[in-house]
């Protein structure tokens, strides 16, 4: 097997010495083994590695632990764990189709409340219920209605529910919140919708951004999602030729 200085590594990647000893120690590729005077010596596995790392952070989705797998799946491969880090790889591209998915509909909900259409009205769930039926934690329902997102209804009994139209009024946050919007940005926007289904999403917004409303937002929120699902199947490929070589 070939091996490599930092300054070699550094030139076959692209990148920054300072970025080879970065990843280093963010356990991003394997520990290098050190000459007698303190130099480090990489080798095809580290070259293999970084390029794993570069495709896998190329394009970043922070929201609903997506940034947070990403990293796991690298670094179990840094530790020579290929089976693991494919599922780990599989699971991220799986849940970026579902981002997707997300998405598209949040854009079809935001055309039907902009054009007047009314949602669902039959629908009557309680909290445990949309939490699996959206795929949200408890945790964010509560964090949304404590911040005003969304104003939930009480029986007589005084249980929660929630209607079709908090469902798509959730589908909504859901996506924008995934596009990286703040929890203030959005209740501004939705705030507006209400008074005025034609307010100017973009000033609403306050975002330096043009041509930014809400399904603009979903729209180029897609767009980096598809991206990043070609750059898992790249990952895929290389963990897969990865786990053939150093196996």
């Amino acid at each position: 097997m070939d091996t490599y200085k930092t300054s070699e590594v550094a030139k076959i990647i692209g990148i920054h010495p300072n970025t080879v000893r970065m990843y280093e120690e963010w356990g991003l590729i394997p520990e290098a083994k050190r000459k007698p005077n303190g130099y480090r010596v990489f080798t095809d596995f580290h070259i293999e590695q970084l390029r794993l790392a570069r495709i896998a952070f190329q394009i970043e989705v922070l929201q609903n632990g997506l940034r947070k797998k990403i990293v796991e799946t690298v670094k179990i491969s840094a530790k020579g764990d290929f089976d693991k880090a494919l599922c780990l790889a599989e699971e991220y591209r799986n849940q970026i189709q579902k981002e997707q998915t997300n998405a598209e509909e949040a854009i079809q909900i935001a055309r039907q409340i902009l054009s007047g259409k009314s949602a669902e009205q039959s629908l009557c769930l309680k909290r445990k219920e949309v939490s699996e039926y959206l795929d949200i934690s408890m945790d964010t329902l509560r964090n949304w209605e404590l911040n005003g997102l969304l104003r939930v209804k009480r029986k007589q009994n005084g249980y929660r529910f929630y209607t079709g139209e908090d469902i798509e009024r959730l589908k909504i946050i859901r996506s924008l919140r995934c596009a990286n919007y703040s929890l203030e940005a959005i209740l501004r926007m939705l705030n507006a919708l209400e008074h005025n289904p034609q307010a100017n999403i973009e000033q609403v917004l306050n975002t330096p951004k043009e041509d930014t409303d809400i399904i603009s937002v979903c729209d180029r929120l897609i767009v980096s999602l598809q991206a990043a699902e070609k750059n898992a199947e790249k990952m895929i490929e290389i963990l897969t030729d990865m786990k053939k070589k150093f196996s």
